[in-house]
Order: structure tokens, then sequence, then C-alpha cells
């Protein structure tokens, strides 16, 4: 039987990023999923995944931000594949919003260079916005978007070149190793058992099910997300429109990007919670997409053209939309990584590094204890 240093359980973009960063780190590292990535099932796909610095979530992700873009365009070098597109990007709500003021205090924070606009000279900078009274837009220069099967396939390319191995096969559980001694685990799928020193939990929305018995603090959303063929095509050109995340109530947040392969993708951020990613029907509805074409006729009215596509992701979320990157209690062996609330894909090489650290021993740059499962105890 097989021995590695770390087995990752997983490979969307977090999972796939720690084999990458584990491999390069010279560690005997092993990938499983049981679909072939990158795929369509789970977190990590879709037209475009949004990156920016002015973070409106918390302050605390702009260092870790700034990391991962400098990662990024050295994931593209390597490549030879262009993953990142800088396009601007627009950040709107009222002026007490919690998109508009979080996105100040981080650029605030950190200098990060931004622009604060009204409504109306948001619509005359970008005539694909529908002029609306009594709101303020960050335009921030920096923020644009990922090319989410190209980052995938770039980041396991580089882990097999790093002598990372990857197998497809489903996982049936994890255990404590009783035959040895050294506090390994012993991994079981439909393909074999594997002994591993470390086990990394990169499953997203199959994370709750991998580590049953824990009682983690998550909940899986059903995210729907769609495309529109624009009427006025100029106006939705990527030298036209910024990706935009736009607070028209409170906490519930509009986002889209521009035309990509000819049609606008959008959707409402956070979703319906379900059971578990395997039960959640993957069909959407024409009602579903209707709520989403009222909110382009509002906000965009040049997109409401032909629905070009519509389908789901999942967002794996904690009580207070932060991530959980943290050992399992009593178990230092297991790392959870990856409930990233729906806003982790640009963070992937960073914290793919980050975990890497943890699987050496390392302390890296950044201090992740914000992200620890102690903080909901006693929640």
């Amino acid at each position: 039987m097989i021995t590695y240093d770390a087995v990752v359980l997983g490979l969307g973009v977090m999972g796939s990023a720690v084999l990458r960063s584990a491999a390069a780190r010279g560690l005997r590292v092993l990938g499983i999923d049981r679909h072939h990535p990158p795929h369509a099932l789970g977190s990590s796909h879709g037209r475009a995944r949004m990156i920016r610095e002015a973070y409106f979530e918390h302050p605390l992700y702009v260092p870790l931000v700034r990391h991962a873009y400098e990662l990024w365009e050295r994931l593209e070098r390597e490549s030879g594949t262009s993953l990142l597109r800088i396009t601007g990007g627009a950040f709107i709500g009222n002026e007490d919003s919690g998109l508009v003021s979080g996105a100040l205090e981080s650029s605030r924070l950190h200098g990060i260079p931004v622009d604060v606009v009204d409504g109306a000279e948001l619509g005359r900078i970008f005539p694909a916005f529908a002029q609306q009274p009594g709101v303020r837009a960050v335009l921030e220069r920096r923020a644009g978007y990922l090319s989410p099967d190209r980052c995938v396939r770039a980041l396991l390319d580089r882990a097999e070149e790093s002598g990372a191995e990857r197998r497809i096969e489903e996982v049936f559980g994890w255990e404590i190793d009783g035959s040895r001694e050294g506090g390994r685990l012993r991994v079981t799928t439909d393909g074999g058992e594997y002994l591993t020193d470390s086990l990394v939990l990169a499953a997203g929305p199959w994370l709750p099910s991998l580590a049953a018995g824990q009682r983690l603090p998550l909940t899986v959303e059903r995210v729907v997300q769609a495309a529109f063929a624009p009427n006025r095509p100029t106006d939705y050109r990527q030298e036209s429109l910024p990706v935009f995340a736009w607070e028209f109530e409170p906490d519930r947040v509009f986002y889209g990007f521009p035309a990509i392969d000819g049609a606008v993708k959008v959707g409402l951020h956070h979703g319906t919670p379900v059971p578990d990613p395997d039960s959640a029907s993957r069909d959407v509805s024409t009602a579903e997409t209707a709520e989403i074409r009222t909110l382009v006729r509002k906000f965009l009215p040049g997109a409401d053209g032909p629905l070009v596509e519509a389908d789901i992701c999942f967002y794996t979320k904690t009580p207070d939309g932060h991530f959980l990157i943290d050992r399992l209690p009593g178990l230092e062996q297991v790392l959870l990584v990856s409930s990233c609330s729906g806003h982790g894909f640009k963070f992937a090489p960073a914290i793919g590094e980050l975990v890497a650290d943890l699987l050496t021993d390392g302390t890296g740059g950044f201090d992740i204890s914000p992200f620890s499962l102690s903080r909901f105890e006693g929640g």
C-alpha cells in the first residue's frame, strides 16, 4: 500500500492549488476527485470568477488577494495560458450599504486607489448601467475576472509536472490506521486504499459529508447563474463594462461581468440552502431565470437579450461568511480547506501556499487565525 505525505480530497480550484503547492515543496501527494476536473458539478466552474482588491467583506483579505494576483500572473507565465483579465470593477449601493462602506474601508486601510461616483456619473462613464438615484459606486482599477476551467487545468498540470499523482475515484471514507504507529490515516475509495501522514479536505459542498460526525458549522447553498446575449453589444464589451457587484437591498447583491464569448454572466450572490449537492436539482427553472432577468432589466437594460445559458454552482458557507481553514480538533493531521462562503476562488493559489506551509510545519506570511474553527465554539 502506497503511503503519501498528503492526500487531497477534492480537486476544484482549492484542492488543485493545494496539490500544486504541496508537490512543489517536494511532498509526495495524491489528489482524488470522483469527477474529472475541471467539471461543472461543484463550485469551480462557469464563465468567470471575479477578482478584486477593495475587498468589501473585510480588510483582512486584502494582503491575501494581493498575493493571489501575483501567483495567478506567475501561473499564466508558467502555463502559457491566459487566466486573468483586468477590466476594472464597480461596487455599487447606497452610501451606507455594507458593500460600499466595506470597499471604502479596505481601500482606506490598504491604500488602494479608487474613485467614488454617484449614480448619474456611473451611468455616464459606463452606459451599460441604468442610472439609479441615491447610489454610490466605488470604482477600482485592478479588478477583473479569472477563467475557472483554465485556472483549474493549469494548477493540475503544474502539480503533475512537480510529481503529484491524481486519481478519479469515489471516496468511501477515512480513518486513523490502527495497524500502524505514527498516526497515519487510511483513505478508502472505490479504487483502493491509501495511507497518508496528512489529509486535506477541500471538497467544497461535499466537505460536510467527508467530515461526517464533526458537526461543522457549514451550510451548502444552491446558487443560480445565467448569461444573456446583450441587445446593445458595444456597451457590454470588456473595454466598456467593468465587473460589478450591486447591493440593491440590504444583504442582497446582484453581480456580473462584461460580455464573455458574446454573453453577459450575471447572478445573485447567495442562494437556497440544500441538504447536500447530490440531492439538489441541477435544472434551472423558468422562475429562477425570470428573477435574474428582472434585475437585468432594472440595472443592465441593454443586456436583456436571449438567455444563452443558466446553471448552478454551490456555496459552502460558514455562519459569519468568512473562510474556514483549520485542523480538525483532536485530529491535527486533517486540514479543513475551502469553506469559502462564495467568495474564495480568487484566493486559491495563495491558500494553496498557506496549506502547503501547514503541511510542512511552516508558518507562512499570513495569519489564518480569523479562519479558525474555534471562533464558532459556544455559538
